[in-house]
């Protein structure tokens, strides 16, 4: 046997097959990629490199970037990206409460349950505390704001997330009734506007 056949063959030993076996230690190698690098520097491939894995494996468990980081916050299941899809899909005027039914919607569906778990678990986590401003204005926020071309982009995206944690806060870990209990075209109808405003109305000069 040459020895690049021998280099080959240990090249191949050194990655790790894509079994099921597979999955929780590309999970934890994202964990580290994206609390080491921040989220815009970590890349799929840099995760797989970390765990030992073909980035084809990291693909096959999780597809893309978005969907490993919300795996390694506990949302395996879901994909938080889709929120910016839906929120842009239609006229400009109607942004801010597509925005917050889709928010709303996307929790409402196991009845708060995720988001009462995960996000404690986040914010006493350091390092994913500071990589989710970053995932949120990156995958989420961010594109709508760029897409709508006003000035002030990054205040204006902080001020919807703020609004956006403000429904989530008081619909799911401290409810406060009746905001808890209204249906979510009720809450998009009522937040909506204000979401609007940040989006594209006029702000108070600095």
């Amino acid at each position: 046997m040459t020895g690049g056949t021998q280099g080959q063959e240990a090249g191949r030993r050194g990655r790790r097959p894509a079994g099921a076996g597979t999955r929780e230690p590309v999970l934890a190698a994202a964990r580290e990629e994206f609390r080491e690098r921040g989220y815009e520097a970590a890349s799929v491939r840099s995760v797989a490199r970390r765990a030992g894995v073909d980035p084809g494996t990291v693909r096959h468990w999780f597809g893309d970037k978005t969907r490993l980081f919300a795996a390694s916050l506990g949302l395996a299941d879901v994909d938080p990206a889709v929120v910016a899809r839906v929120a842009a899909d239609g006229p400009v005027d109607g942004l801010g409460e597509r925005l917050v039914r889709a928010v709303v919607e996307l929790w409402d569906a196991d009845g708060g349950t995720t988001v009462r778990l995960v996000i404690p678990a986040v914010m006493s986590d350091p390092g994913l505390r500071e990589l989710l401003p970053q995932f949120l204005g990156a995958e989420i926020l961010g594109p709508i704001v760029r897409r709508l071309d006003v000035e002030d982009a990054r205040l204006r995206t902080a001020l919807v997330a703020s609004q956006v944690a403000g429904v989530l806060m008081a619909r799911f870990l401290v409810p406060i009734e009746p905001l808890a209990s209204l249906p979510a075209d009720r809450v998009a109808a009522l937040v909506g506007p204000t979401v609007q405003r940040y989006l594209t109305g006029d702000l108070p000069p600095a």
